[in-house]
């Protein structure tokens, strides 16, 4: 018969890395990443979309060899879609481990990504777990689940979409290490867009210096600035044979914006560095 731990490890099994994910380091996050999971404290990383914080993630769980479980957050996420429910087998009810519920059992890293897309009293139930009790009450069985003693609680949340209805409450924001994020200087993302987007260094560097101009203009118009993700996927297209405005104008501006006004400056954009 399995013993709790051997099964721990089976269940853990399919949520480890097999292979190290490619990051470039932008600063000391890494070293600060490590020093909280060794003090088991929980970490918050704050950024635009697409600069690299679940890579970053995924990276870490990679580097300090524990499995890692990703969670989506959505306004339709419930409580119970985190730490679990009651489910009818063959004609029993049988309880079913949420994600939550499942990461802080094996030790694995739990990355809610984007925390404030959340019902707040969802969010609500991740507090225990981000103090010295390090607890999780589940209700419906009822229990009262420690923390494996490897398990770490991750969040992310983009600041630059935060109003008065998608915010993080100052409570749940000051039980978190905050990581800042911001998109790599311009040396560093070209070595990513060559890296990831298979392109050549040259078309990377048109790729990166596009995304500068346009977040210059991000003030006019656009909810966020060109990501290093959208110059990643607009490489790909373009080591694919499509012609790099083509490329851009797919992978780059239409994704920013649906505003006509817009779309042309952008556009002009494009066709002056290609």
């Amino acid at each position: 018969m399995k013993t709790e731990d051997h099964r721990s490890c089976d269940q853990a099994a399919g949520f480890y890395l097999e292979k190290e994910p490619f990051y470039l380091p932008l600063g000391r996050e890494v070293e600060l990443f490590s020093a909280a999971w060794q003090a088991r404290l929980p970490v918050m990383l704050k950024g635009p979309t697409g600069c690299g914080k679940t890579r970053f993630v995924q990276y870490m769980a990679w580097k300090i060899g524990r499995p890692l479980i990703t969670i989506a957050c959505h306004e339709d996420l419930f409580a119970s879609d985190l730490i679990g429910r009651f489910l009818l087998k063959d004609d029993q009810t049988v309880w079913s481990d949420g994600p939550l519920t499942q990461a802080m059992r094996i030790g694995a890293i739990c990355y809610l990504d984007e925390i404030v897309e959340a019902r707040k009293d969802t969010t609500v139930v991740i507090h225990p777990l981000t103090d010295d009790r390090r607890t999780l009450n589940i209700d419906k069985k009822p229990e009262v689940l420690p923390a494996h003693p490897d398990f770490m609680m991750v969040i992310s949340y983009n600041p630059g979409y935060q109003s008065v209805v998608k915010d993080l409450k100052p409570s749940t924001r000051q039980r978190f290490v905050a990581i800042d994020f911001d998109y790599p200087d311009p040396e560093r993302e070209e070595l990513i867009v060559v890296r990831e987007g298979g392109v050549d260094a040259a078309t990377a560097g048109r790729l990166v210096s596009l995304a500068a101009k346009i977040r210059s203009i991000q003030q006019r118009g656009l909810a966020e600035g060109a990501s290093t993700r959208l110059l990643i996927y607009a490489a790909k297209l373009i080591g694919r044979g499509i012609d790099p405005r083509r490329a851009c104008r797919s992978a780059i501006c239409l994704p920013l914006s649906d505003d006509e006004q817009m779309q042309e400056t952008l556009g002009d954009l494009v066709d002056d560095l290609f």
